[in-house]
């Protein structure tokens, strides 16, 4: 952790020329892994129902970022097919110290990373419902946001470090998440997970080791919406924190190749896992985004099956109404590929299985 930490401290100072802030950012983010360690020993003493906690069927979220995940994570929470993580919760998963916490939200929130999101493209909070991978660089310093909003900026290729066939860590980051989400359960009082994990895509196999009777659903959207928009949404993040688009554009133009590349290995990886017969069939389901938006109500009886929920006449008329929301609806971020230095061509040959496979 401590070397990672230097590594980063290193590539901002390079990057950025802001040496000083990443010391207290570091000093802070262990000083929070010793007091979060010590708040989930003393949960074990103050919440001894933990340990008849089990994680049982899952459901889990997949997609490459801006593919749709997001939506359909808020809208399973939202009618109770499980538990999703809130940003502070995966800041402090412990149960003793969220009871500690909690009252202190509304000002935390005015220093919240989250702020920095543009609220056209993704609008989040710390009492919002998120992706749990950043849950890994709170806790390890380690895992796909740390590669995509700092080590992916370093001069070397460093996507090495975050290849499970060459660093795997699956059973430190699923052990992780396990305990995670067993507090959850007890504090959001659910019995059934429903998370996300945009990052699971490399990894999916492992994964089912762990958990084999989890329903995954995986998300698939046209890469010519998602490539620009997944590059705007982390740009715009590194904007408003370090003046992204202050920087020279060969600067930009290295760290904007590396992401790509990056958001490119997930699709594959999961890609060549599916079709290679090493994710069994029957804990995934393939969810097109043209369907999320223009055929959510017999989509959702779908999910609803291979979840294995039963509808209530609530839940019924919140999918109708939904339904027709999303026919109408009309997003208000813009795609522009010549921004980032790509074109349409170059994305369809490289996404070209992609499309052949789940986008025909």
């Amino acid at each position: 952790m401590l070397k990672r930490m230097l590594l980063v401290h290193h590539v901002i100072g390079s990057t950025f020329h802001k040496w000083i802030s990443p010391v207290f950012t570091g000093i802070g983010l262990f000083t929070l892994h010793c007091i979060v360690s010590l708040g989930m020993a003393l949960d074990h003493l103050f919440f001894p129902s933990l340990r008849k906690v089990k994680i049982v069927k899952p459901i889990i979220v997949v997609g490459n970022p801006r593919s749709g995940t997001t939506f359909l994570q808020r809208f399973l929470v939202d009618n109770h097919f499980g538990a999703g993580m809130r940003i502070w919760k995966m800041i402090y998963p412990s149960l003793t110290l969220q009871a500690l916490i909690k009252p202190l939200l509304p000002l935390m929130e005015k220093f919240s990373p989250a702020r920095h999101h543009a609220a056209a493209a993704h609008q989040t909070s710390l009492t919002g419902i998120e992706t749990d991978d950043p849950s890994l660089m709170f806790r390890y310093f380690d895992g796909f946001f740390l590669y995509g909003f700092f080590l992916a900026w370093a001069k070397d290729d460093l996507r090495s470090m975050f290849d499970p066939d060459v660093r795997d860590t699956a059973d430190r980051d699923f052990a992780w998440l396990e305990k995670m989400w067993r507090r959850n359960l007890i504090g959001e009082k659910r019995s059934r997970v429903t998370s996300k994990l945009f990052s699971l895509g490399i990894r999916v196999p492992r994964f089912l080791q762990k958990f084999p009777d989890a329903k995954i659903l995986y998300m698939v959207r046209d890469p010519l919406q998602t490539v620009p928009s997944g590059l705007s949404l982390v740009t715009g993040v590194l904007d408003g924190r370090f003046g992204f688009w202050s920087l020279s554009e060969a600067k930009r133009q290295h760290y904007i190749n590396r992401l790509y590349d990056a958001f490119l290995e997930l699709s594959m990886r999961f890609y060549e896992d599916y079709t290679q017969g090493r994710i069994p069939k029957e804990n995934v389901l393939i969810v097109p985004f043209p369907r999320i938006m223009q055929d959510f109500d017999k989509l959702a009886n779908e999910i609803l099956t291979f979840v294995e929920v039963e509808p209530t006449p609530d839940l019924i008329k919140a999918i109708e109404e939904t339904a027709e929301k999303q026919r109408q609806f009309k997003s208000k971020h813009a795609y522009d590929l010549a921004k980032f230095g790509l074109d349409e061509d170059k994305i369809r040959k490289d996404y070209a299985p992609i499309y052949d496979t789940f986008l025909k």
